[in-house]
């Protein structure tokens, strides 16, 4: 696109399914790696990526040739069958329905950076669910309790 020119960062943000723990420290870096190229064949700008073992944040320059949920559909799709093929659990694989998603200024970069970078140490002080309403709250977004990633019963 000639003569089109943008500055979009969205941090995007999903759980595993049934928030269950199963992103294993041996191999999350390998499941960076493949987001990461994920991002970048869609002609995205990758900023940074990290998470726990039951969510990931990820940071986007985002191009705006294609869609939010196009863009995490292709994530979340293709890296669900990258970790089932590899076995890396074992049970299916799943990521929760949804996610959030969430802009920034350029300003505002370098501390997004770091808190997704720091999340091993944010999370000691507070869960991902009040972690994930408090980034909703902040950013003025209307949710239903029952449809915030939703825990096995």
């Amino acid at each position: 696109m000639s003569n089109t020119y943008t500055k979009i960062h969205i941090q995007f943000v999903f759980a595993v399914k049934y928030r269950h723990a199963v992103i294993q420290s041996s191999w999350k870096n390998e499941l960076y790696r493949y987001m990461t190229g994920i991002v970048q064949k869609n002609k995205h700008k990758l900023l940074v990526i990290n998470g726990m073992p039951d969510h990931i944040h990820i940071l986007v320059g985002l191009r705006p040739s294609q869609s939010i949920s196009d863009l995490l559909q292709d994530i979340k799709g293709s890296s669900s069958r990258w970790i089932n093929e590899g076995k890396f659990v074992k049970d299916k694989f799943e990521w929760q329905e949804g996610y959030g998603a969430f802009s920034y200024s350029p300003g505002e970069l370098d501390n997004v950076i770091n808190y997704i970078k720091n999340q091993e140490i944010h999370h000691g002080r507070i869960s991902f669910k009040n972690e994930y309403i408090q980034l909703l709250k902040k950013f003025n977004i209307e949710y239903d309790d029952k449809y915030i990633f939703r825990e096995l019963i």
